[in-house]
């Protein structure tokens, strides 16, 4: 049976990280290389580094702090935001990412996920998802909908129609962002996070809404087909410890890497 994986995300904004609730109202972290190095130790099997401002802003990743965490953690990494090209994949993978994480571009350029598949192979590329809950509708019959620009700019996309397109255009992983829970540390947004787990065959990492260790054995427990859990609020603040929450998922008979 494969390994559960928790996974920190790290929000960077101005080479620093920050985290907010709802995609607003963002406090200072810390440096993001002291924390990934903080992290890594900590038991972490693996990060996502995103930069919340370079898509919006219309601005390259920050390659620099990309080869400065490279040098420091010896765990897999991924990097999202101010990605335009596969020429933008090669910079960030040659600055030592694992991985490219690709939201708004994508929606915009589909056949970038395709492009980069073929230049990287799909493990490399991860569909990154924002979305919301809305109204059903026959054009939205999730009754959820993909936001892109950090949360800011609604789409129009139903999330598990996209879901389902990217992969086959060659997103070899999903990481689902539910903006509603995102922060709020009530439990993660297990209603959209099934729907994409059970239409999809890549790995999905759901996000947003972890506030404590019980929210991932819920979210193991009753979606067997997630992947991995990510979270930062209750890691950046010092409420769980990441071996900790190793040990207790393991007392509740859920695999993962000790």
């Amino acid at each position: 049976m494969l390994l559960k994986r928790l996974i920190v995300c790290l929000d960077v904004r101005n080479r620093r990280v920050t985290k907010g609730v709802k995609f607003a109202d963002n406090r200072d972290i810390g440096d993001p290389v002291e924390l990934a190095n903080f992290y890594a130790k900590d038991g972490a099997d693996e990060l996502i580094f995103y930069d919340i401002t370079a898509s919006a802003e219309h601005r390259k990743i920050d390659i620099e702090m990309v080869k400065s965490v490279a040098k420091q953690i010896f765990i897999p990494f991924c990097v999202g935001g101010g990605i335009s090209s596969v020429t933008d994949m090669r910079e960030v993978i040659l600055a030592g990412a694992d991985k490219i994480s690709v939201n708004s571009l994508a929606v915009r350029n589909p056949k970038i996920l395709t492009e980069g598949a073929r230049a990287f192979g799909r493990q490399c590329i991860v569909l990154g998802m924002d979305v919301k809950a809305v109204d059903k509708t026959s054009s939205i019959p999730s009754g959820y909908e993909v936001y892109i620009e950090g949360g800011r700019v609604a789409t129009g996309l139903d999330a598990v129609k996209w879901a389902k397109k990217a992969v086959e255009l060659g997103a070899g992983e999903i990481c689902l962002n539910a903006i509603d829970t995102d922060g709020v540390c009530k439990g993660y947004a297990l209603d959209i996070t099934r729907m994409i787990s059970e239409a999809v065959a890549v790995p999905v990492i759901a996000s947003g809404g972890a506030g404590g260790m019980e929210d991932f054995v819920k979210l193991f427990r009753t979606l067997p087909k997630v992947d991995a859990g990510l979270a930062a609020s209750i890691f950046h603040f010092g409420q769980v410890q990441i071996l900790e929450l190793k040990r207790y998922l393991a007392e509740n008979n859920i695999n993962v890497r000790l």
